[in-house]
């Protein structure tokens, strides 16, 4: 009888497992070739990479090229640590999240101003002491913009509440 238990390489990878490997380091690059040039450029890698993602952006419109190319991108990108790769992506992704967050903040704390009057801008002014140098502007804004509101106009004055509240908050 065989005992397949001393036969088993612990190092044994499936072709299976390899071409999800494979996939997951070629939808890595395509994550790459979605940023902005200035985004690329904070991503660590070496000349050959950065050669294969500008050819990628140069060739975008013609398909198969452009499939090829990345296919390329794929392959270059096995023989090479994708750590630090990820974690440059996820940070900027990460900034985007997060601007996308302070503005929702922001657009709450200009609804919270617009409809909860005198107790509202008292709590906004205790979270925020940076507004108390805009008080005076901060009251004529929500009177305009109820004002514009109840007439049915558009909302100026509530936009340049929350163009107010942005500068003064980004300290």
């Amino acid at each position: 009888m065989v005992d397949y238990d001393d036969n088993y390489d612990d190092d044994f990878v499936s072709k299976t497992q390899l071409k999800r490997e494979a996939e997951a380091l070629q939808q890595l690059g395509q994550d790459l070739l979605g940023l902005t040039k200035a985004e690329l450029a904070k991503i660590p890698m070496d000349e050959d990479l950065e050669y294969a993602f500008a050819l990628a952006h140069k060739i975008k419109g013609k398909h198969e090229a452009y499939r090829r190319q990345v296919q390329y991108i794929g392959k270059l990108m096995r023989s090479r640590d994708p750590e630090p790769l990820q974690e440059a992506l996820d940070r900027i992704r990460n900034k985007h999240n997060q601007a996308t967050a302070e503005f929702h903040k922001l657009e709450q704390l200009r609804d919270q101003l617009l409809t909860g009057g005198n107790d509202a801008l008292q709590a906004a002014l205790a979270e925020h002491p940076a507004l108390a140098e805009e008080m005076q502007r901060l009251r004529q804004l929500i009177r305009q913009a109820a004002k514009e509101q109840k007439e049915n106009k558009p909302p100026k004055s509530a936009r340049e509440l929350f163009k107010l509240l942005r500068s003064a908050l980004e300290v």
